[in-house]
């Protein structure tokens, strides 16, 4: 029993000596486990703090090494590029500005302080105090992010903007921000506070194209920002956290909206009064207004490429145009096309006053889908309206408007034209021939007074694309643009006297002084005036009576109608009181338009457009008389009280002037008026002994009595005592270049 006893005993003194020793071997081990928790947190802090150290260390000599690569104040107020280009209408209201815009640069002390306090506040309302990068912003930043589940938000400074307007670009990444930070730190070293404030206030973006305070308050309060109001000065700032979604150009309510924002900013960080925001009103400030049509960029697009030219020493500061266009004949424009146009179509339009100066320039239905110019740089063809270049041939050639001429089919060189309906009228005056558009008068007349002439008429009257001699382009086969149509046809309104297209007035610096002014061009004859006055006889009965008469407008026009076949180009160029416009509709793709004729669209768009374009001017007759030369006289008229060897003028069968002396003309000797002669003449000023065809067929004129036995044509030398003037010498064979045999094409 006592050994039971002892045994039991001595199992539990055991069992607590081995608990004792698993208590110690635990104490042990905890004390070794933070020796070593304590041992490894000093070597992380030291670490950590070496780290630390080396990283700042890195980032000063990153800092250090960044502010010596930057360049200096001055470099960086220069660094600016592009140029505003503001346009102006003809009655000085503002239509569009282009270009990146820096604006006038404003020193620190021309800058208002409520334009600083403004964007301070509302941007980096700590800047004064931060090193370049604000800790404690971007320490709440994440501690938002963190709360909130969701990205960090920016938290750039101004100088941390600065450095990525100036320096980087806006890629979100990590290494970017980093760079962003070094350099902005750059900036603090290098510049003062004052100096970096400057560079941002200067060169930060705004939209529209504006960098800068400057830009900006011109483009959307139409003065410098050295007169910034508050209000203004709150817009302005509101403008940079998204400058597209607060324009006040775009979205007036939501730039309102930000700019009161702003100046709640103001009052909490800028020191504003609170008596003195309950008084602002940002709701009345005016903004500038800017004509709102796209078409005006076709006459930009046209316009200032020139100033390359107009200004050959260049300038990189602000400048304004003043320009010719009217603001109120552009809209009557854009809508007269847009109201007219057949289907998908597209439209064109320009319009001249009497001067050249372009009142109206439209290019397409609408720029923001196509910036295509067809009014400048489409080439298509005219169709009939080509013909004004046929008849001022002819007029000169000795042909008047009351000449009788045969409407019959016609071949010439196997090319056998039709007109409209396929119908002839037998014999017709030229009016009415031209009046009713006839193709087979047409071909007749260019083959008489030759194809070459004719198209050396187009060329004299500012014709500037390739024009072929075929038969057919008598009907408007070359390719032309509008513009040049339009200004063929203005010179006729000006009795004959050249046109130069023109849009540009002036040129000024946004301070005023002037940089070009243009001048007029002294004009010179292209036709004598009985032919101008011939040929506007012409075009104004094609409007009252002929294929013109949807251009009629309430008083006189003069115009003609084109269409090409398969109604693929529809035209219409005319004139009254003074202005010239000209209308082409029809396709891109050269597809053909339904129903489309220039007795049509065009002719309507052009009525809509003139009655708008006119209203204010006074109603002009056309001077329709035809004061003909003695030459061109009947016989009995025609006599020459003078001495013997004076000299009696004629003309022969092609329109040119004769020598009765006998000598040897520019055509050769043995011509035959009435045709009868050789089939082929020789040219003995073409160089390249070209043929000339015969002038047969001919419209059957019946013309003035002439010598039963005409002189040959008039030498240079007859022509230079006859008509009082020099003909260039290197002149004489360019201007002439024959007709070609067969169907062999000649570009001219």
């Amino acid at each position: 029993m006592a050994r039971r006893r002892g045994s039991s005993s001595n199992k539990r003194g055991d069992r607590s000596r081995r608990a004792a020793s698993k208590a110690r071997e635990r104490e042990a081990s905890e004390r070794g486990w933070k020796a070593t928790l304590w041992r490894w947190t000093k070597r992380g802090v030291i670490a950590g703090t070496l780290v630390a150290l080396l990283a700042v260390i890195g980032l000063v000599t990153a800092v250090f090494f960044a502010s010596r690569s930057l360049p200096s104040y001055a470099s960086m107020r220069e660094s600016q590029n592009g140029q505003t280009i503001l346009v102006r209408a003809r009655d000085g209201s503002q239509i569009v500005e282009l270009g990146p815009s820096y604006g006038q640069w404003l020193e620190a002390n021309e800058i208002p302080d409520v334009m600083k306090q403004a964007m301070v506040s509302v941007e980096d309302h700590r800047f004064y105090s931060h090193f370049g990068v604000d800790p404690m912003g971007l320490a709440r930043a994440v501690y938002n992010a963190t709360v909130e589940d969701r990205q960090v938000s920016a938290t750039s400074t101004i100088t941390q903007q600065l450095a990525r307007n100036v320096f980087l670009n806006s890629n979100r990444t990590l290494d970017r921000k980093l760079r962003e930070a070094v350099l902005a730190m750059a900036l603090e070293w290098r510049y003062s506070k004052d100096q970096i404030l400057e560079l941002y206030l200067n060169k930060v973006y705004f939209g529209g194209g504006a960098y800068g305070i400057d830009s900006a308050s011109r483009k959307f309060f139409s003065h410098s920002a050295r007169e910034l109001s508050l209000e203004e000065a709150a817009i302005i700032a509101g403008l940079v956290k998204a400058p597209s979604r607060y324009s006040p150009t775009a979205d007036v309510d939501a730039a309102v909206g930000r700019a009161n924002v702003v100046v709640g900013q103001m009052v909490r960080y800028g020191g504003l009064d609170p008596a003195v925001a309950r008084q602002v009103n940002v709701d009345a400030v005016k903004l500038s207004t800017t004509e709102g049509q796209n078409s005006i960029r076709y006459f930009t697009d046209w316009a200032l490429p020139q100033l390359d030219l107009l200004l050959p020493n260049g300038t990189f500061e602000p400048i304004e145009v003043w320009t010719t266009l009217d603001v109120g004949m552009q809209r009557a424009a854009t809508t007269a096309i847009q109201s007219n146009v057949p289907g998908s179509a597209q439209g064109a339009l320009v319009s001249l006053d009497r001067d050249g100066a372009i009142l109206a320039l439209v290019g397409g239905t609408d720029y923001v889908n196509s910036s295509y110019n067809r009014a400048t740089e489409a080439m298509r063809q005219p169709g009939s309206s080509w013909k004004l270049f046929v008849y001022l041939a002819a007029l000169e050639a000795g042909y008047t408007p009351d000449d009788r001429v045969q409407d019959v089919p016609v071949t010439i060189n196997d090319w056998s034209p039709r007109n409209s309906g396929g119908t002839y009228a037998g014999e017709i005056d030229v009016r009415t021939a031209f009046a009713y558009s006839k193709n087979t008068v047409a071909a007749q007349l260019g083959n008489e007074v030759g194809f070459s002439n004719v198209a050396s008429m187009a060329r004299r009257f500012g014709i500037t694309t390739p024009i072929s001699t075929y038969p057919s382009m008598v009907l408007g086969t070359s390719e032309v643009r509008l513009i040049d149509m339009v200004r063929a046809f203005a010179a006729v309104s000006a009795g004959g006297q050249s046109i130069e297209p023109y849009g540009i007035l002036r040129v000024t610096t946004a301070e005023g002084e002037e940089l070009y002014r243009h001048k007029e061009t002294r004009p010179y004859t292209l036709v004598p005036d009985y032919v101008a006055a011939g040929i506007t006889d012409l075009l104004q009965t094609a409007v009252a009576t002929g294929t013109g008469r949807a251009a009629q407008i309430g008083r006189p026009v003069a115009g003609k109608t084109g269409t090409t076949s398969s109604n693929r180009d529809g035209y219409f160029v005319g004139f009254s009181s003074g202005i010239t416009t000209g209308v082409w509709m029809g396709m891109d793709n050269n597809d053909r338009v339904p129903a489309l004729s220039g007795g049509r669209a065009p002719a309507q768009a052009f009525a809509a457009f003139m009655r708008y374009a006119v209203r204010d001017r006074p109603v002009e007759e056309f001077d329709t008389d035809l004061q003909l030369p003695e030459w061109q006289l009947e016989p009995d008229d025609e006599f020459y009280f003078g001495e013997d060897d004076d000299y009696y003028f004629y003309i022969d069968e092609q329109g040119n002037l004769v020598d009765p002396s006998g000598s040897r003309g520019r055509y050769g000797d043995g011509f035959d008026v009435e045709g009868e002669g050789a089939d082929v003449e020789r040219d003995p000023l073409d160089p390249r002994g070209m043929d000339r065809p015969s002038p047969s067929p001919t419209p059957n004129r019946t013309p003035a009595p002439r010598r039963s036995e005409p002189p040959p044509a008039a030498s240079d030398d007859f022509l230079e005592r006859a008509t009082g003037q020099n003909l260039p010498r290197d002149e004489r064979q360019q201007n002439y270049r024959p007709a070609p045999s067969g169907l062999n094409e000649q570009r001219f």
